[in-house]
């Protein structure tokens, strides 16, 4: 078969990965002018890694990813430090990723410390997901974890992660997050970009095409059968075509979707992201924390604070030392209108709250990402709501982090979904032609 891929994301990636290895033709259209999505990096030269646009990382439970990893003999070059996250609590932060640090975390007593526990255990090993997506998360926290973890944990976790769409949230996204996570975090040698830019050379090398800098227009089924894509100032024609971008996009890009698929697509929620990346002379949180929890109720101006230099080396990146300010909005939201220099005004005079010595001399350089389809909103039964991989359209597909769920987005479920619907594209085949 011809079969075009929307998308030189990891996921996108992915599938073509399967669709060579079957025999087939693959032409990847990728709007930007590098491959990788929103798992994308930049580089500075003095620097020997790239850094996310949007930090990223790997568990070691992400089987889809580290297994297609494996596939491709890479594992090698997977590392997985165990870095150190901290929860804000009256001013201060506090470690909360082992059980010591738990049994010390001062937002909660020894009963709450056990209820808390006890509660988590059932989430991760005994708990299924189909009955808590019939349950508001924010309920059922409060609830069963009670309500002192609740306002010193997972209350400020909610209300950063979906703003006002928090109390529409089920629990099956809670349950998720638990189920899959690790303490451990991984990532490439090289950073992300240098694994997506290896698996687009390895896929050239096979025979597929990706074109950069070459956005699809619109996607509409061919006469004859299969699917035409419109790019600007020709027309060209596939057996089959996967889409991995967002569903409001792909509504976009395929006129011809009616009905309640298009319908389904346009009534999903999602949460864009903004993340302004900065390169500091100094570290700044010198117990070498790598990830702060923050509760927008203290008055920080975004969701959290990641310095990247303390999960990897400052000498991968010239001796700077790589921080992360990221937040997850509403596309409404001011901070996607304003401009980088604006928003680091902002957002420095936060940092003295984690290094009383930090000084805005300290910024060597800076770099705003923003996305409008970041994380999506998972609302009650929301199972119903997942789009299928086959659209309406014969020969077209969808695959995307809205079609993860229950599980959280990121590259290991974009790789599944992608890899999943490819094996759904080879079985069904081409489409009839009239």
């Amino acid at each position: 078969m011809k079969i075009a891929i929307v998308g030189a994301g990891v996921g996108g990636m992915a599938a073509a990965y399967d669709f060579i290895r079957q025999g087939h033709t693959v032409t990847i259209f990728e709007a930007a002018d590098y491959v990788g999505g929103l798992a994308a990096g930049i580089k500075e030269p003095h620097w020997d890694w790239s850094v996310e646009r949007y930090y990223h990382h790997w568990f070691q439970s992400d089987r889809a990813m580290l297994g297609l990893i494996d596939e491709l003999g890479w594992r090698e070059d997977v590392i997985f430090p165990r870095p150190k996250t901290v929860a804000y609590y009256n001013g201060k932060f506090y470690p909360l990723d082992s059980p010591l640090a738990a049994i010390s975390f001062p937002g909660y007593g020894f009963i709450d410390m056990v209820r808390f526990g006890l509660v988590t255990v059932f989430l991760k090993y005994l708990a299924a997901w189909q009955p808590l997506e019939r349950e508001l998360a924010v309920a059922w926290m409060r609830r069963w974890y009670g309500e002192r973890v609740y306002q010193a944990l997972l209350e400020p976790l909610m209300a950063g992660k979906f703003g006002r769409h928090m109390n529409d949230v089920n629990m099956a996204w809670m349950w998720a997050r638990i189920k899959a996570r690790t303490t451990r975090l991984g990532t490439f040698k090289g950073g992300f970009q240098a694994f997506c830019d290896r698996l687009a050379d390895f896929l050239r090398g096979r025979g597929a095409q990706i074109r950069l800098s070459t956005p699809a227009q619109a996607i509409r089924a061919h006469t004859g059968g299969g699917v035409q894509i419109q790019l600007a100032g020709e027309a060209l024609d596939f057996d089959q075509c996967l889409v991995t971008t967002s569903p409001a996009l792909l509504a976009k890009l395929a006129p011809e979707l009616q009905g309640d698929y298009l319908r389904g697509l346009l009534s999903l929620k999602s949460m864009g992201a903004v993340v302004l990346i900065l390169a500091l002379r100094h570290q700044l949180s010198q117990e070498g924390y790598y990830w702060f929890n923050l509760p927008k109720s203290a008055g920080f101006p975004f969701l959290a604070l990641v310095e990247h230099t303390n999960f990897l080396k400052p000498e991968y990146f010239g001796g700077d030392h790589i921080v992360y300010c990221g937040d997850y909005l509403d596309i409404d939201h001011e901070h996607f209108e304003m401009s980088k220099e604006q928003l680091v005004e902002r957002f420095l005079p936060a940092l003295k709250r984690f290094n009383s010595h930090f000084e805005p001399d300290w910024v060597k350089g800076s770099w705003l990402s923003r996305t409008t389809y970041a994380q999506p909103v998972p609302l009650l039964n929301h199972s119903r709501n997942v789009p299928d991989l086959a659209t309406p359209l014969p020969g077209l597909y969808f695959a995307s982090m809205s079609q993860v769920y229950p599980w959280d987005r990121g590259t290991n479920f974009a790789v599944e979904v992608a890899r999943k619907a490819a094996r759904r594209m080879l079985i069904e085949g081409v489409p009839p032609r009239f």
